[in-house]
């Protein structure tokens, strides 16, 4: 939560500094490019390889055997993404082009993301071996300091924009010089709690090693399937590189404020499940592995569905609130807010699939969810190119909330064909209540004020209304759900 305010403080910051230009455009896709890989070697693809094996060294094999584990792996890891960082930097243009080729012929858009690029690529070598240090204290049971690290991010990016900014040629640059200290900082932060375990790794290439061998198997097929969001946003952004200017930003203002919600549920949870599941597979009790499971689901509808919601009814609210000042235009609520609309329809699909793809992960199970991965990033490309021509930046948004479901429903699917899941009792009757409860809720509180008169308020004013909104429909969903019944027994389960 701490991270995720911040995170949104950062965003307040960087709309009212920069707005949404072309400055801003080039600064996105430059940290969307290493922010998307680290998703697939951090917390994507590397972690849900890593940690079911890390869970069975802990579980089966001597302490001796488990420091081994985490000094080879952390010594191939680095070595493997200081060869990606150098062919990242050095190929800056050629990515560039890759992941936004319309910003070739648009103005000054394309160069100063080649430079940016430089400075935010690094970042993916220092946030990958954080998250894999992350990895192990989770694996541990330490939550808290994995989950408080991105917190650095954020002060890295305020420190630039007031004090660095100023003293810049080009202050837009201090953003690209933010990504990279965080990322040194956020790894740093990580040694004495490594140390604390006795678990500071001993770096040693070895990819040979069994272990390691293990880990590669697992990761190279999911590096594809645990990413898929993170593919169907990078398709947005290279077709809204060819849209009108302030596209790509719209959609990046937007997708943050989905990703506060996925980030305390969605990701909590996962982080969570994961080595509660590998755990119980590993030990063989198949009872806990879908209890566990299915006390996520629960947390996912109960959760997902006034989040999803609010978030569609409150985005003028909250855009303007938190970004309409000085250089963060009307203009720029007004568009932002149709692809936030369109994101927020996939956000209870997009919790689920952080919950259900950890079942097959922690199984070290990694084909099925690239195989559905696939279909799911198909279908993403044929819906974004056909709904771009209808609703521009906000079809492409559309287009990556419909695929989370396609994605959702067939992991789901398999889980139930599979017999790896099974429900228990009262699933009906909690559903029936959870929606009894949001469609109660909004028939009764049912307040939002227009634009305009979001925009005449001053800041006091638009919090104020927005926290009171806010709060009384909390208010008024915890009180609905508890008089139709539910109760904590229904979302915590042990085998």
């Amino acid at each position: 939560m701490i991270s995720r305010v911040l995170g949104f403080i950062r965003d307040i910051v960087i709309a009212r500094f920069f707005g949404a230009s072309e400055a801003t455009d080039a600064f996105f896709v430059a940290f969307k490019i290493p922010n998307f890989m680290r998703r697939l070697f951090a917390e994507g693809a590397f972690s849900q390889a890593f940690v079911p094996v890390l869970s069975e060294y802990k579980e089966t094999k001597s302490t001796e055997a488990l420091k081994e584990l985490i000094g080879k792996t952390a010594g191939t890891l680095a070595t493997t993404l200081f060869f990606i960082t150098l062919l990242g930097v050095i190929g800056a243009p050629v990515l560039i082009y890759m992941f936004a080729p319309g910003f070739d012929s648009q103005g000054t858009r394309h160069d100063l993301a080649v430079e940016m690029l430089r400075l935010t690529f690094p970042y993916l070598f220092f946030i990958s071996l954080t998250a894999m240090a992350g990895g192990v204290l989770n694996t541990f049971g330490k939550f808290a300091i994995p989950a408080i690290t991105p917190v650095l991010l954020n002060l890295s990016f305020l420190a630039a924009i007031f004090w660095l900014s100023p003293l810049l040629e080009r202050p837009v640059m201090a953003l690209a010089w933010a990504v990279l200290l965080a990322g040194v900082a956020q790894l740093a932060f990580q040694f004495p709690y490594l140390k604390k375990l006795g678990l500071m790794p001993a770096l040693s290439f070895d990819r040979h090693y069994e272990g390691v061998k293990k880990i590669m198997n697992l990761m190279l097929p999911a590096l594809f399937g645990v990413s898929v969001t993170q593919i169907n946003l990078l398709v947005d952004t290279l077709l809204a590189s060819f849209l009108v200017a302030g596209s790509v930003s719209w959609l990046y203002f937007s997708d943050r404020l989905v990703e506060f919600p996925l980030g305390i549920f969605g990701i909590a949870l996962a982080t969570v499940i994961l080595p509660n599941l590998s755990k119980s597979y590993s030990a063989g009790k198949m009872e806990d592995f879908s209890v566990s499971l299915d006390s996520g689901l629960r947390w996912v509808v109960l959760l997902g569905l006034p989040a999803a919601a609010g978030l569609f009814f409150l985005a003028q609210a909250m855009l303007t609130t938190l970004f309409q000042y000085d250089a963060f235009t009307v203009n720029d609520v007004e568009n932002a807010s149709l692809s936030l609309m369109a994101y927020s329809i996939g956000l209870p699909a997009f919790i689920l699939v952080k919950v259900l793809v950890p079942a097959f992960t922690s199984r070290q199970d990694m084909r099925t969810p690239v195989k559905i991965g696939m279909i799911a990033v198909a279908s993403n490309m044929v819906m974004s190119v056909v709904l771009v021509y209808f609703l521009q930046h906000a079809g492409l948004a559309l287009a990556t909330a419909l695929a989370a479901f396609v994605n959702a429903g067939l992991l789901l699917r398999t889980l139930f064909k599979s017999k790896v899941f099974k429900p228990q009792k009262g699933w009906a009757s909690f559903l029936v209540k959870v929606l009894l409860a949001n469609i109660a809720v909004g028939l009764i509180y049912l307040n939002d004020y227009s634009l305009t008169q979001w925009t005449e308020w001053n800041i006091f004013d638009r919090v104020v209304h927005l926290m009171a909104e806010i709060l009384a429909v909390f208010i008024l969903y915890v009180v609905t759900i508890y008089l139709l019944g539910i109760r904590p027994r229904h979302l915590l389960f042990k085998g």
